[in-house]
C-alpha cells in the first residue's frame, strides 16, 4: 500500500477549546497513513531496476550518505515497508537496512551498518560509509538504487564513474 502524509489543518471542537483555554495557537499536525493506490505497484524491470538514479554530490561524499529525495523514497521504498516502520523513520529514528553493492554482478558486496533516516530537509539519507571508503564512491559518480521487495534490501550499483 502507498504511504502519504495526512495533514490536520482544522482542529476539532475539543482541540480548539483546549488551545483557547491554554492560550496556545493551533498547530497543524500530520501523520503517515496508508492509502489504496489507484495505480498498480510499479513493476521492477529486471534488466534495468534502478528506480532511483542520481549523481553523487560533494555533500553526499563529505557526509558519507546518499540523499534520497522525498518523493522517490515514498514512491519506491516506503510503499514496500510496513506503516509502523515508515512512522518510525519519519518520526526521526534510524532504520537499519541491508544494502548490497551489485556493481560487480558476479561478486555482490554487503555494505555493513547501513541505515535510513530522515534529514532536516525532509529528504531521506541512506547512510553507509562503506560505499564511500571501501567502494570508492565519489563526487560526480552516477549511481542507481532500488528497494528489492523480494529480498527486503537496497540494491546499489555504480553506473558510471565520475571524473578521476
Amino acid at each position: 500500500m502507498k504511504k502519504t502524509f495526512m495533514y490536520n489543518f482544522i482542529p476539532s471542537k475539543e482541540e480548539e477549546e483546549a488551545c483557547k483555554d491554554s492560550n496556545i495557537p493551533w498547530q497543524v499536525t500530520r501523520s503517515v497513513v496508508e492509502i489504496r493506490d489507484i495505480y498498480p505497484t510499479p513493476v521492477i524491470d529486471p534488466q534495468n531496476p534502478w528506480q532511483i538514479k542520481k549523481v553523487v554530490t560533494y555533500f553526499e561524499e563529505f557526509a558519507g550518505r546518499l540523499v534520497l529525495p522525498f518523493a522517490d523514497t515514498f514512491e519506491h521504498v516506503f510503499r514496500y515497508w510496513t506503516l509502523d516502520t515508515v512512522k518510525f523513520v519519519t518520526s526521526g529514528h534510524k532504520k537499519d537496512v541491508d544494502l548490497w553493492d551489485v556493481t560487480e554482478e558476479n561478486n555482490p558486496k554487503n555494505c555493513e551498518g547501513a541505515y535510513v533516516q530522515v534529514m532536516p530537509s525532509e529528504n531521506y539519507a541512506l547512510v553507509c560509509v562503506d560505499l564511500f571508503t571501501d567502494h570508492g564512491l565519489s563526487v560526480d559518480d552516477e549511481i542507481g538504487l532500488y528497494w528489492d521487495p523480494n529480498s527486503s534490501n537496497f540494491k546499489f550499483k555504480l553506473v558510471k564513474k565520475g571524473h578521476v
